[in-house]
């Protein structure tokens, strides 16, 4: 297996001669057609400049930003109240936006923890608020999600917080969490538009866009309009949701390339036929790998069968002395960024919307060669 994935790319579903199949879990890949609007529009975009050059205020741009919002409203089926924020910090960013504006000065609010990502929202919030965790799941080592009937939620808390997919660990909620009258809270970063969503369960949703969105740089929120106008004195303003709303999401410059291109990858999720196709699309690459891993002695997987992620999948091999050899193996076939997470080591295939199925079938046929020749 010389190059995994070459007779796919000659029957011209894939170029991989130009492209390799990248299973980076963030900044990760972005489709394709993307990425060639985007080099074809670098230099000559309207007028003969390049989106990075010009205003933000201007009529240009401006259309730009109410299209992709217009068009995240669409796919997300967003209800009316709701507010959709163009921010920047990422989702650690959030970590301290959610609480200095959801929640006032000796107030608590439950946390769930299931990992990595919850675990850094967790420790950023203790700085503004007082933490209960609601559930925690490290007797488990993080590889299952709580039951609902297992949630310890309070019902005077601010808000309830929660990760719906670890994108180390590879856990996602099968539910949604029901909080009652609690304003729930998700960083949903590396699973928003992979599948339809009921925004209306939701308090606020927030997500970095370098998994489904567009390049790092965006952070979309979601906030129900009843939420805003709650940040705490001394909230700086480029946090304080209000504010951003009633700006527009132009308090200050914003990232406007990373807002064209995260536009861009909108109009290619509408083009494929919405979230209702993605969220076939990703159920069954998700099911082909790890069908794979369960029916190998060579692989394994850590997570619990019913919270596996769709988006991130960890696994391991058999004889751990091999990884390095088959990183390497890999990446000469075409088959990049499969490294685990430093924290946790082992491998690691992030299989976003932009991965095709060509991708994963490429990596499942390359998983069983390198067993044929390891195992």
């Amino acid at each position: 297996m010389e190059m995994a994935g070459r007779e796919l790319a000659e029957a011209g579903s894939w170029d991989i001669g130009v492209r390799v199949f990248n299973f980076s879990a963030g900044p990760a890949m972005l489709p394709l057609p993307v990425l060639e609007q985007v080099r074809d529009e670098l230099v000559e975009w309207q007028g003969g400049v390049s989106v990075m050059e010009v205003s933000h205020r201007g009529k240009d741009f401006l259309a730009v930003a109410e299209r992709a919002e217009a068009d995240l409203r669409e796919l997300l089926a967003i209800p009316p109240g709701y507010r959709v924020l163009f921010m920047q910090g990422g989702a650690t960013g959030q970590f301290s936006a959610v609480p200095l504006n959801l929640a006032h000065t000796g107030a608590s609010a439950d946390y769930i923890d299931t990992g990595h990502w919850s675990g850094r929202a967790i420790g950023e919030a203790r700085r503004f608020v007082t933490v209960h965790i609601a559930a925690d799941e490290a007797a488990t080592n993080y590889s299952t999600a709580p039951a609902q009937s297992a949630l310890n939620l309070t019902p005077d808390a601010a808000y309830v917080h929660y990760t719906p997919n670890e994108t180390i660990g590879g856990v996602e909620f099968p539910y949604v969490p029901a909080t009652g009258d609690v304003p729930l809270v998700a960083d949903m970063s590396s699973t928003i538009l992979s599948r339809p969503l009921d925004v209306a369960r939701f308090g606020l949703i927030y997500a970095c866009a370098q998994k489904n969105i567009g390049p790092s740089g965006v952070t979309i929120v979601i906030v129900r309009e009843d939420l805003l106008g709650r940040a705490r004195p001394g909230t700086p303003s480029v946090f304080d949701y209000r504010a951003f709303a009633e700006a527009g999401s132009m308090l200050n410059t914003p990232p406007t390339f990373g807002w064209y291109v995260a536009g861009l990858v909108l109009q290619w999720l509408q083009r494929q036929g919405g979230l209702a196709v993605m969220a076939g699309r990703n159920r069954a690459k998700a099911e082909a790998l790890y069908s794979a891993i369960d029916a190998s002695r060579f692989y394994s997987n850590p997570v619990a069968r019913d919270c596996r992620s769709w988006m991130n999948v960890p696994f391991s091999l058999a004889r751990p002395e091999l990884e390095k050899a088959f990183l390497a193996e890999s990446s000469a076939a075409g088959l990049t960024h499969l490294s685990g997470h430093r924290s946790v080591g082992g491998m690691r295939a992030s299989i976003y919307n932009a991965m095709p199925a060509e991708g994963v079938a490429a990596l499942v046929e390359f998983m069983r060669d390198f067993e044929r020749r390891n195992g």
